[in-house]
């Protein structure tokens, strides 16, 4: 729980992120709760690359997915994708992201997937160059 802190702070430090998360000291108690759901559940896994020096370079979640489609495959979600900034075109990303992808053809999985905002090009470049397509159009509700 001591990196939870550090963690939200990286998942606000972009155009987005700023205005959906709230990085205060202490930590919002509803992180450490989430953070608490994510360790107790065995189909989450909350990734932090940490750099030589200690300092959190980027971090993502992968959440595996079972399904009755496609045979009773599994997929994996990954979600919450940051990069530091100044760890960001410096290979983090392509190397955090090639970790997620082994664990999920580890964990036995037929798909990987995710989303990002229309309003990332770089981030859909930067997909794209790891292999994913966009595929699909998604929907979301907020509730």
């Amino acid at each position: 729980m001591a990196d939870v802190p550090a963690i939200v702070a990286l998942l606000a430090d972009d155009d987005l992120g700023q205005h959906r998360e709230m990085v205060t000291d202490p930590v919002d108690p509803a992180y450490l709760a989430a953070f608490a759901r994510i360790s107790a559940d065995p189909n989450q896994v909350l990734a932090v690359m940490v750099g030589a020096d200690g300092v959190i370079l980027g971090t993502l979640q992968i959440s595996f997915l079972h399904y009755l489609t496609h045979r009773g495959a599994t997929r994996a979600q990954i979600e919450g994708v940051r990069i530091a900034s100044g760890a960001r075109g410096m290979g983090a990303g392509e190397e955090l992201m090639r970790w997620a992808i082994a664990q999920a053809r580890d964990n036995g999985c037929r798909v990987v997937q995710l989303t990002t905002d229309k309003s990332r090009p770089a981030a859909h470049a930067f997909y794209s160059k790891l292999g994913f397509a966009p595929s699909h159009l998604g929907f979301k509700l907020a509730l």
